[in-house]
C-alpha cells in the first residue's frame, strides 16, 4: 500500500499529452487493483504508448517526486566497494551526473542517436552512469563482461560495429590489442585514474563536463541496448533490446513479481555484463523508485556476503543458484540479517535441499525465477504464490507460456516438450527485437505461433514449469550460457590438441551410485542431476605430446582456454585420448551425447581422474554403457 500512496503524487507530476497515450498514464495501473490487470497484460490487450525513453520518463520523474519529498529518504544508488568505501546517490544526483555523462558521449566522443557503445566495467558506479547516459543519447549500449578475452573484444568491436568502447586499465591493453583490426573503433575511454596513451579518461572528462543536456526523444521500439549471447554453433548472437523491452515491461509485469517500493533496497549479485543485471539492478527496481544496492566483490565470498547482509538494510537478495548453494554451507545461525525479506535464484535450477536448508536456518523462502536474454523473466514465483521446490513457478504475466512438441502442439499437463512462448498475433513488448544482422536465427527462434526457448521442460495441473534441462548443445553452468563451439576453438589452438569436442558433464557429487548389468558385465553408475553441469573437452592428444604428463597437460589446456576466451568457459573436465574417438565411438558433439555424459567407472577400475588416459577399450565400453542407460530409462 505504500507504493501506491506515494504514486498518488504521479496525478500532479505528470499529465496526458493526447492525441498519442504516454507512459505516464500506464502508471495508473499501479494504483489499481493490479491482480484484475492479469489476464490483460498477458493477453497483449494493455495499450502501449509511443514514445518511451527510461531516463526522462522515469528516473527524471523520481527525481521530480524525490524533490516534492513524497519518496522515502532511502537512496536511489548505494554503492559499496571492497574496501568499504560506500558511494550514494538520490534520484537528483543520478540525473545531474549522467547528464555530464551524456554530454562526454556526444560531445567529446562524438556518438549520435543510433551508434554503439561497448561498455566493459565491473560493478563500479560508472557502469550505471553510462547506461543512463546512453540512453539520454539515444545511443545503442552493449555490455560485457570484465573476464572477456582480447580475442571476445575484437569479435564483439567488429559484429557490432561499435564506435567507441569504454573499459578499465586492466582491460585496456587486450584492447589496443586488437583496435587495429576495428576501423569503425574510433574512440576509447577509460575509467582509471592513470592515463594511457590513445585512450581518453573517463573520470577527467565528466567531471569537467556541463551538466546542460536535453534527453533526446526516442520511440518504445528503437534500439537501447545489445546482449551477446552463447549458441550452440558459432560465435555468440547479438540479442536487441528495445526501449520498451526492457524499460517499460516492468511496469506491466514485475508488479507481480516483487511488488517493489520506493521503501525496497534490491542487492543483485550477478556480473554487469549480463541481463539479469540490467533487470534486476537497474530496470525493475527503479520503474518503482526502490534503492538498487551493489557491492563490488572482487570475489564471491560467503563471510563478505552474509556480512553485508546483516550491515546493510537490504530488502531483496537476488543471486544464482551457486550463491545459495555456497552460503548453505556456512553456520546461518550466527548472522543476523537486518532486514532482509526475499530471496529470488536464477540463471539455473536450484536443487530443493539447498531451498529447504536455507529455509530451516534463515526462515526464509527462495523464490526461483527463469528467464532468457532474449524476453528477461518467463516464469516466476510471485509474492503470495506457493512455492513448490524444484519448480520455477508460473507464467510471468507477459507471456502466455506452453509445454510443446517438435511441431508447436500444446502438450497436456505432466508431458515433456519444450519450453515455448506465444508470440503471435500479438508479440509480447518484453520480447527482443532481433538477432542482429542474423535473419536466419532470429527465424530459427519461432515455431508456429511460439518462440521457442531451446529449454525442455513440463507443466503440472496448476500451471507451474519445471525445468529439464537444454534441448542442444548449450551448457548452463553457474549462470552463465556456454557455446560448446567457443570452448572448443580456443582448444584446438594449443599444439597438443588434435580434435576436441566439448559437451555439458553433470556434477558427480550430487548423484547416486547404482549397479547395472549390461553385455555381460556389471558397471557402476553415478546418477546426476542433469540441470547441475560442468563443461567439458574430450581431446584427441597430438602424437608429439604422447609423453606429456597428463595432468600437468590438462591444467596447461584448462589455463589455456582462460586466456584464449572469458575463464568462467574453461572445461572443469578433461579426457584425453591418443586415437580418433570416431574410430571407436562416436564423438560426444550431439545434445544426445550431451545427456548421457555421465561420470561412469569400471568395477576393475575405480579411477576418478578426470585427465587419465582413455583407452579404446574404455571408449567402446562407455559407449555400452551409454546403450544400457537408454534401456533403463
Amino acid at each position: 500500500m505504500k507504493l501506491l500512496f506515494k504514486l498518488q503524487s504521479l496525478k500532479l507530476l505528470w499529465t496526458l499529452k493526447p492525441p498519442n497515450r504516454t507512459f505516464h498514464g500506464h502508471l495508473r495501473l499501479l494504483s489499481s487493483d493490479v491482480y484484475s490487470q492479469y489476464e490483460s497484460i498477458r493477453q497483449g490487450k494493455q495499450e502501449i504508448p509511443k514514445y518511451f525513453n527510461f531516463a526522462s520518463d522515469v528516473l527524471d520523474k523520481w527525481s521530480e517526486i524525490e524533490k516534492a519529498g513524497k519518496r522515502p529518504s532511502n537512496p536511489a544508488f548505494w554503492w559499496v566497494s571492497g574496501e568499504g568505501e560506500e558511494v550514494k546517490w538520490s534520484f537528483e544526483e543520478l540525473g545531474f551526473l549522467s547528464r555530464k555523462v551524456a554530454n562526454v558521449l556526444t560531445k567529446e566522443c562524438g556518438l549520435q542517436k543510433g551508434d554503439k557503445l561497448i561498455v566493459i566495467l565491473p560493478r563500479i558506479p560508472e557502469w550505471w552512469l553510462v547506461k543512463v547516459a546512453c540512453m539520454r543519447a539515444g545511443i545503442v549500449i552493449i555490455p560485457g563482461t570484465s573476464q572477456l578475452s582480447a580475442k571476445d573484444i575484437l569479435y564483439r568491436l567488429q559484429a557490432s560495429k561499435a564506435k567507441c568502447i569504454i573499459t578499465t586499465d586492466k582491460l585496456a591493453p587486450a584492447v589496443d590489442s586488437v583496435a587495429s583490426q576495428c576501423q569503425l573503433l574510433k574512440t576509447k575511454l577509460m575509467v582509471s585514474k592513470g592515463s594511457r596513451e590513445g585512450w581518453l579518461n573517463f573520470t577527467e572528462l565528466y567531471q569537467n563536463q556541463s551538466a546542460d543536456h536535453s534527453c533526446i526523444k526516442t520511440r518504445i521500439q528503437d534500439p537501447m541496448v545489445i546482449f551477446f549471447t552463447s549458441g550452440t554453433t558459432g560465435s555468440p548472437k547479438m540479442t536487441q533490446h528495445s526501449q520498451g523491452s526492457l524499460g517499460f515491461r516492468p511496469l506491466l509485469s514485475e508488479r507481480y513479481w516483487l511488488d517493489f517500493t520506493p521503501s525496497h533496497m534490491i542487492w543483485n549479485t550477478a556480473d554487469t555484463g549480463w541481463i539479469l543485471t540490467s533487470v534486476a539492478s537497474f530496470f525493475d527496481p527503479w520503474v518503482f523508485g526502490s534503492c538498487v544496492f551493489i557491492h563490488n566483490l572482487p570475489r564471491t565470498d560467503s563471510a563478505v556476503i552474509l556480512n553485508t547482509l546483516c550491515r546493510f538494510p537490504i530488502d531483496v537478495l537476488v543471486g544464482a543458484p551457486t550463491l545459495f548453494r555456497m552460503l548453505v554451507q556456512n553456520d546461518l545461525s550466527k548472522y543476523k540479517f537486518m532486514n532482509l525479506k526475499y530471496c529470488v535464484s536464477g540463471g539455473e535450477p536450484l536443487n530443493p535441499e539447498v531451498m529447504e536448508q536455507w529455509k530451516s536456518q534463515t526462515g526464509l523462502d527462495i523464490h526461483e525465477v527463469y528467464g532468457q536474454t532474449e524476453m528477461g523473466i518467463i516464469c516466476c514465483v510471485c509474492k503470495g504464490m506457493k512455492i513448490k521446490p524444484g519448480s520455477m513457478g508460473k507464467a510471468a504475466p507477459l507471456y502466455d507460456v506452453q509445454i510443446v512438441d517438435k511441431n508447436a502442439n500444446i502438450l497436456p499437463p505432466g508431458q515433456q516438450g519444450e519450453i515455448a512462448v506465444r508470440s503471435k498475433p500479438i508479440r509480447p513488448l518484453g520480447f527482443f527485437s532481433e538477432y542482429l544482422d542474423n535473419p536466419k536465427k532470429t527465424a530459427e527462434s519461432e515455431r508456429g505461433d511460439f518462440y521457442v526457448t531451446g529449454d525442455r521442460g513440463t507443466m503440472d495441473e496448476e500451471g507451474y514449469f519445471q525445468f529439464i534441462g537444454r534441448d542442444d548443445d548449450i551448457i548452463i553452468s553457474s549462470g552463465y550460457r556456454i557455446g560448446p563451439f567457443e570452448v572448443e576453438s580456443a582448444l584446438i589452438e594449443h599444439p597438443a590438441v588434435v580434435e576436441t569436442a566439448v559437451v555439458s558433464s553433470p556434477d558427480p557429487l550430487r548423484g547416486e551410485v547404482r549397479m547395472l548389468n549390461g553385455g555381460g558385465k556389471e558397471y557402476q553408475i553415478t546418477f546426476v542431476n542433469f540441470t547441475l553441469q560442468v563443461v567439458k573437452a574430450f581431446v584427441v592428444l597430438s602424437p608429439t605430446f604422447s609423453s606429456t604428463d597428463l595432468e600437468s597437460l590438462t591444467r596447461d589446456l584448462q589455463d589455456h582456454v582462460k586466456k584464449t576466451t572469458a575463464p568462467y568457459k574453461y572445461p572443469r573436465k578433461v579426457n584425453i585420448s591418443e586415437e580418433k574417438l570416431n574410430n571407436k565411438a562416436p564423438f560426444p558433439k550431439s545434445q544426445e551425447n550431451c545427456h548421457l555424459d555421465f561420470h561412469v567407472s569400471l568395477e576393475r577400475d575405480s579411477s576418478k581422474d578426470s585427465s587419465r588416459l582413455l583407452t579404446p577399450e574404455d571408449l567402446s565400453q562407455i559407449t555400452l554403457v551409454y546403450i544400457v542407460f537408454h534401456a533403463f530409462v
